[in-house]
């Protein structure tokens, strides 16, 4: 691991709370590992309220100590919350507003986005939270843009995430963004799980869907995504797969949830992303090696799909480098 300055990150508990948003949480920050070195995460239970704090399951949970902490931490994860209709202490609420003023970076997994909404941090800002909830965010919070269908949203200094799992791909992407991808994928790897499950790392990360390894063309789309550099037409695909231009266009949407040229795509933005992380490929190069043509042509669907073009997303995560989050 690169020195980097030691990271402090408060994980918020509170009666009723959410065991698994919690332990999503505390396996990425709270975890000891050895391998990434001295300079890694410095992990801290936080009661959100006085009194005994009970878990799911009918655990008990003994915090660190109280809101008195907050003011040492550098990140703030608030694991769910015990109920999207339940409002959080007033002394939460401030505690919030004032970590988020003195510098931390504010994290909600799950129903936690309701806690930040209730602090206005959300306010003019793009958000999430589970799928089953958005709409009701969306009408008791009108000055939040709500993304029902994002895994995640980073707005910089204040981040939420979608249901549970999610939390996961939230927390990944936090360290990605202090630590580099190199750190990302490894504590990714130890958690058995993707260090991203999509295209990119964008504002906002819509949820793929995942292509069945049972189906008819997971072959073909196993040869595409090692050939992106070149021509893939449906006439193409469809040949491939002998089938009719009719048919892989049904079979690939059935796969993937998405048309042939969207999922296309999304796999050439996929490797896109990587080249920009670990190379120091030219814009030319990589357009060229994932199938986007020019240059021009690359910026432009990397922008359109991630929101930022690819020098500011390379400036982001330069290979080799760490990146400050």
């Amino acid at each position: 691991m690169p020195k980097h300055p030691e990271h402090t990150v408060a994980i918020l508990a509170y009666d009723r709370l959410c065991t698994f948003e919690f332990g999503c949480a505390f396996e990425v920050f709270g975890l000891s590992r050895p391998e990434m070195g001295e300079s890694w995460y410095r992990c801290m239970t936080v009661a959100a309220e006085p009194g005994p704090i009970h878990a799911a399951g009918g655990l008990r949970v003994e915090p660190d100590g109280g809101l008195e902490l907050l003011p040492r931490a550098d990140t703030v994860v608030l694991p769910g919350w015990r109920g999207v209709d339940e409002p959080a202490p007033a002394g939460l609420l401030s505690a919030l507003r004032d970590a988020h003023a003195a510098g931390a970076r504010i994290v909600s997994i799950c129903g936690g986005a309701f806690v930040l909404a209730q602090c206005g941090l959300l306010d003019g800002k793009r958000a999430t939270t589970h799928w089953h909830h958005a709409a009701r965010l969306a009408t008791r919070f009108p000055k939040i843009t709500v993304l029902p269908d994002a895994l995640y949203v980073d707005e910089g200094a204040v981040m939420t995430s979608a249901g549970s799992s999610a939390g996961l791909d939230l927390c990944i992407h936090l360290v990605r963004r202090d630590y580099g991808a190199q750190a990302a994928n490894s504590v990714a790897r130890r958690l058995v799980i993707a260090a991203h499950r999509d295209g990119g790392q964008s504002q906002f990360i819509e949820r793929p869907l995942p292509t069945p390894s049972g189906t008819h063309v997971a072959g073909l789309l196993d040869r595409i995504r090692a050939h992106l550099d070149e021509d893939w037409s449906i006439a193409r695909m469809a040949a491939e797969a002998h089938v009719s231009p009719r048919s892989i266009q049904r079979h690939i949407r059935d796969a993937t949830g998405l048309a042939p040229g969207e999922w296309l795509l999304r796999e050439r933005l996929t490797l896109a992303r990587e080249l920009l992380e670990g190379s120091t490929r030219s814009i030319g190069e990589i357009a060229a090696l994932c199938g986007l043509g020019s240059a021009t042509n690359f910026r432009e669907h990397f922008r359109a799909a991630m929101g930022l073009p690819p020098s500011v997303y390379r400036a982001r995560f330069p290979a080799g480098a760490v990146a400050t989050g």
